[in-house]
């Protein structure tokens, strides 16, 4: 090279003025999160549904004068178990294992979409970086499918509690939500699920990032053991349950088969606060802890696995 291009490099010539390997299609780490998020979702929601069924039930037992019918989450598996056997611990779970596929895709594959435009070249994100990518991620999934699945899923366990259930299964549950209220029956609590799913991975994937980082050091390709990355995931998701149960109750009510009675999202966090108090922002907050923490490791870890997988076998840099 002439002195005047000395010091610059090309994206196609090395330093050396030697020919670089092609750069890697922009897509691709887009789709291996996508196809990677898929499997991890649909794994994921298999193993930890019954933990997501019982905080549901908590936060739809509402204090209005009326006695409780659950006394805690033990009792709520027991009374569950008495009732429908252990299979009604899985009621709902074909709506959600319909819809956690395609949201785990949408999860991890905008969030490998905005960190390979966020990232320094070394990969790395900037802490406040971290949240943004987390955040653009728990919009995405919230809007394409979380709040479809969200809401389908607790008319379904809703509807397993009253005195005479309605849904034959997931199809006809479907056609007569859609029957009766339409599309938009589909869509109730879309604004606190924004809010909730935002929250929740900015949290997430802010404090699983931070600890990767801190536990590699310099070394920003050093492998994260499977174990560990589970622990980090475990605390993520702690994080994230104590940083937005309440938001989660909100969204909950207004998912529910009583939803009409709330106007909008501020109105169903008065009513609570005015008829159950404070503490009812913090109801299902144990059976969620287990449930989140159990959800988000084993979600990282099987993740991070099958990225593995598919960087050993379809290598594009």
């Amino acid at each position: 090279m002439d002195r005047g291009t000395q010091g610059l490099v090309s994206p196609f010539y090395g330093r050396d003025g030697s020919k670089m390997a092609a750069a890697p299609r922009s897509g691709a780490k887009t789709l291996k999160g996508i196809l990677a998020g898929g499997i991890t979702g649909g794994l994921e929601i298999c193993i930890t549904f019954p933990t997501e069924y019982v905080k549901t039930q908590l936060q739809l037992d509402e204090r209005t004068g009326a006695v409780k019918r659950y006394k805690g989450p033990v009792d709520c598996v027991k009374v569950t178990v008495k009732e429908h056997g252990v299979r009604g611990l899985y009621r709902g779970l074909s709506v959600l294992l319909y819809g956690s596929i395609p949201k785990s895709a949408v999860r991890f594959g905008t969030f490998e979409e905005f960190k390979k435009r966020l990232a320094d070249e070394r990969g790395v994100l900037l802490p406040q970086h971290r949240l943004l990518c987390g955040l653009g991620a728990g919009v995405c999934e919230a809007i394409l499918a979380v709040t479809p699945m969200e809401t389908l899923k607790v008319k379904f366990i809703n509807d397993q509690t009253s005195h005479k259930p309605q849904y034959r299964g997931f199809v006809h549950g479907v056609g007569c939500i859609i029957k009766d209220q339409g599309i938009r029956g589909t869509y109730q609590g879309l604004t606190p699920t924004i809010i909730k799913q935002g929250s929740n991975q900015a949290i997430r994937f802010f404090v699983m990032e931070t600890m990767k980082d801190m536990y590699r050091g310099e070394d920003k390709k050093k492998h994260v053991p499977t174990l560990l990355v589970g622990l980090f995931g475990a605390i993520a998701g702690a994080a994230s349950v104590f940083g937005n149960t309440p938001i989660d109750v909100i969204k909950t009510r207004m998912q529910g088969l009583d939803a009409a009675k709330y106007k909008n999202t501020l109105h169903c966090a008065t009513q609570i606060f005015k008829h159950e108090g404070p503490r009812a922002f913090y109801k299902g907050t144990v059976p969620r802890l287990s449930r989140v923490c159990l959800d988000v490791a084993i979600t990282f870890m099987i993740y991070d696995n099958f990225m593995a997988l598919f960087n050993k076998i379809w290598v594009t840099d």
